[in-house]
Parts: structure tokens; sequence; C-alpha cells
């Protein structure tokens, strides 16, 4: 019985669908979501470990006990109501600090949308990780009802109600956006946020860097230059991990065949955008597509 090995309070216990004890996750899809009740000696009480991190994002809220999270031989410890924000390729090494008997917490994994890069900057990081800790009743309670609002609408059958999860996530990285106060000063560059846009909303189309260019009244290398300093990554290479996105979001949410996804998101090869599928998501469309709907009807 739960009540003997697992002690829950009543706003937790609707939530006991949603987690690993009761169902399995995979995480070769755009958006992931769940409930992780750690109580001590239970089947959830092990570390996690990743050492190469993740694609995406992992936004973590801790809801009762404590945490611990090690990284270069130093060690960090979230309790209730700490919110933590693990980027892409930062390593995963945490589980139930051991002087806490539960850790439950709620997680969302994601790849953001292009338009997001602002909000995944935040005022203080412990390494790579940011934190947000706050005392505002409001803003939590609404963070939290957001989060539970994800994981349920992704948990659904109905694949509207999937697109509708990546909105309320949305809704949540802003709640947390706006308690960064230095982050909300100093945004990306808003030549760099209107060529992000242009791209996501042309990922099909052939341009050229110098159109790029021209539209960001830029040189061609400066624009080079100032992109790769505020993402991190090249043009034609963020376009790339756009398009990916954009297929995973496709094969999630619609029946459109291979290639008629590999032509909206700029491939005139199916089999060419297959074998970069592959290589991005270690499985290729067809698998991906299968893996979700199974996940789906669990």
């Amino acid at each position: 019985m739960w009540p003997q090995t697992l002690p829950m309070n009543d706003v937790d216990d609707e939530l006991l669908i949603y987690s690993p004890l009761m169902r399995s996750f995979t995480f070769n899809a755009y958006l992931v979501a769940g409930y992780t009740p750690i109580v001590k000696g239970n089947k959830l009480d092990f570390f996690i470990n990743r050492q190469q991190g993740m694609k995406g994002y992992i936004l973590n809220i801790t809801l009762r006990g404590a945490g611990v999270v090690y990284l270069n031989n130093e060690k960090l410890i979230c309790r209730e109501n700490d919110i933590l924000l693990f980027p892409p390729g930062c390593p995963h090494h945490y589980g139930r600090e051991p002087q806490n008997t539960w850790w439950d917490h709620l997680w969302i994994y994601f790849i953001p949308r292009p338009y997001w890069i602002d909000w995944l900057k935040w005022d203080r990081n412990w390494h790579q990780i940011g934190l947000t800790q706050s005392t505002d009743m409001v803003f939590l309670t609404d963070l939290k009802n957001s989060i539970k609002e994800v994981i349920r609408l992704n948990s659904s059958a109905d694949r509207l109600d999937s697109i509708l999860a990546m909105n309320s996530l949305e809704k949540a990285l802003l709640y947390c956006f706006k308690q960064q106060p230095v982050s909300n000063r100093t945004s990306v560059d808003p030549r760099i946020n209107a060529i992000c846009q242009y791209l996501d909303e042309n990922l099909a189309a052939k341009i050229t860097i110098n159109e790029l260019a021209a539209k960001a009244f830029l040189s061609a290398s400066r624009l080079a230059h100032l992109f790769r300093q505020e993402t991190g990554m090249t043009i034609w290479g963020w376009r790339e991990k756009q398009r990916m996105s954009r297929a995973s979001m496709l094969l999630q949410h619609t029946q459109l065949t291979i290639s008629q996804i590999a032509q909206i998101v700029g491939y005139d090869d199916a089999l060419y955008f297959s074998r970069l599928f592959h290589q991005q998501n270690h499985v290729g469309p067809r698998e991906y597509r299968k893996r979700f709907e199974q996940l789906h009807s669990l």
C-alpha cells in the first residue's frame, strides 16, 4: 500500500500517475514532464548520473524534503521551493540529500522554442545551473500550477493537448524570468532575436548570410560573430537545430509522411533528412514517431 512506504500529502497524491513509479519515460521527445516522489529506500531512491547531460533543458522544483546536486567536486542542496534550470550538456549527478527522508520534485525536460533564448538566462547560477529561490507564494503557486498543467497536458492522448503543454511551459518560464531583474535588463541583442525569429519562420527557405546581414543592417562577418557570441552557435548550426526540433514536433503531432516533413523543414532529400535526424536524436524519424506514440498510449 502506498501509505506504508510513500507518505504523500493531498496535493501531490493526484500526481502519482505522472511518476516514474507508475510509468516509464523516454527523452527522445520535444517535451517530457513528470513528478518524482523519492522517499528513503523506495525504488526511486538512487542517484541520476548523466556525465554528458542532455540535449535539452531541465526545469526542476522541489516540493518537499531536499535533493543534492554534485558538480565540480562541490555540492548544492536544493530545498522546498528551490528552482533549478539545467542547460544542455550540463552534467547531471543528483538524488535525495542523505539527511532528508524525502525529495519530491516536479520536472520538465524540453527543447526550447527559438524566441525563449532570453528567458533561459537567469541572474543566479551555481556553476552552469540556473538557481531561483523565492518566498513569493503567489509566484510559487502560479509556477507549480503551470508545471502541473504541463505534466497533465503532455500525458494526454490528444495531440492538441501536447501543443498546449508547450504553451503552459512557456508560461512557467516567463514566471521564472520575471524573478530575474538583471537578466530582464540585459537581453539578447534585438538584431539577433530578429534573425532567429526570421529563420524560424522561414526554415525551408534558401537564405544566404548576406541576405540575413542586410536584414540586421550588419556586415556578414559582423553578423556571424555577433550571432555566435549571443547564442553560442553558428547561424546554420542554430537553424539546423531548429529544423530538427520542428521535425520532432511534426512527427509527434501530425500524420505527415517523412518526405512531407523533410520538405517543410527545408530538406529536398528525405533520406538525407533521415540521416541527419538520426545523428541528432540517435533514432530515425519513423522509430521516433513510433516511440512517441507508444509513450502516449501508456
